[in-house]
């Protein structure tokens, strides 16, 4: 048995030295320099919790943090609203009347945005939306600055992270739908119930395994978004878009202020370890 488990660690310590030297070292780096002022060269001046303090008081983190709530609507609500009616259509009446091959293609489809790095589709979402050239403007006959305007430019990014996100949960409700069992709902079928009154009460209580992972995990990506909006608003116009990664990223790297990105940072991981244990504290008490 000792044999068995020493042969375990060998495959097991590769992984746990990569996993400290690239996430456990560097947040407690993080840790540490949010109680610094340091600017990135010389040495840093230790200060206690002044930076901690200083977030309390910022308003461009609390404004940052209401945008982030948007943004997990965008990326974890909505998608997962629009993908369990959508995961239900290709199993149930794409793939009984088209053919599962149909089914699987627009699964593809629908899941081709998470394959395109964010850069791409970012610069692409770009042209689309741009107030002279782009083809949302052409198409809809409107003349306006989707990306520029402070009253648009929230919501467009919002409408943007939608058809990002949209085909994760697509592809994993529809392998959860494929591992439920039949036989409920033809019960419900015979009964004479309708196919949303099954959907809801039959079908979506057999996934709710699926329906928790999808919700936790975009919204920790909702939470630490950063890619789309360095790539199409960085932050503005003025704070418009800004969130607390980005927030930070501004404090790190363009204003010098390490000690205070770093605070940014490390509030943001702790909202979503805070946010992970509620998940899972409700997941623990589901029947």
């Amino acid at each position: 048995m000792r044999g068995r488990t020493r042969g375990y660690w060998l495959y097991l310590v590769p992984s746990l030295l990569l996993f400290l030297a690239v996430i456990v070292v560097p947040f407690l780096m993080n840790v540490g320099a949010s109680f610094t002022r340091w600017s990135g060269v010389g040495t840093p001046r230790w200060i206690g919790l002044e930076n901690y303090t200083r977030l309390l008081g910022d308003e461009r983190f609390w404004e940052s943090f209401q945008h982030n709530v948007g943004l997990i609507v965008a990326m974890a609500v909505v998608p997962t609203a629009f993908g369990l009616v959508l995961a239900a259509v290709l199993f149930d009446y794409i793939g009984r009347r088209f053919g599962a091959r149909t089914a699987s293609a627009l699964r593809a489809a629908y899941y081709l945005p998470q394959v395109l790095p964010v850069a791409i589709a970012g610069v692409v979402w770009g042209w689309m939306l741009h107030p002279s050239y782009g083809a949302v403007n052409q198409i809809l006959g409107l003349e306006l600055d989707w990306l520029g305007d402070p009253d648009l430019a929230l919501a467009t990014v919002m409408a943007v992270m939608v058809w990002f996100q949209l085909g994760y949960p697509v592809v994993i409700f529809m392998a959860g739908l494929q591992r439920t069992d039949p036989s409920y709902r033809e019960a419900a079928e015979i009964d004479g119930a309708s196919w949303w009154r099954t959907f809801w009460h039959v079908t979506i209580p057999q996934i709710r395994p699926e329906i928790f992972v999808v919700l936790l995990t975009c919204t920790i990506a909702a939470l630490k978004v950063f890619g789309p909006i360095f790539v199409l608003t960085r932050g503005g116009p003025g704070n418009a878009t800004m969130v607390p990664s980005y927030f930070s990223y501004l404090n790190f790297f363009q204003k010098s202020n390490v000690g205070y990105g770093s605070a940014i940072a490390t509030v943001l991981a702790l909202i979503i370890v805070v946010v992970t244990f509620l998940f899972l504290r409700v997941q623990e008490r589901e029947p």
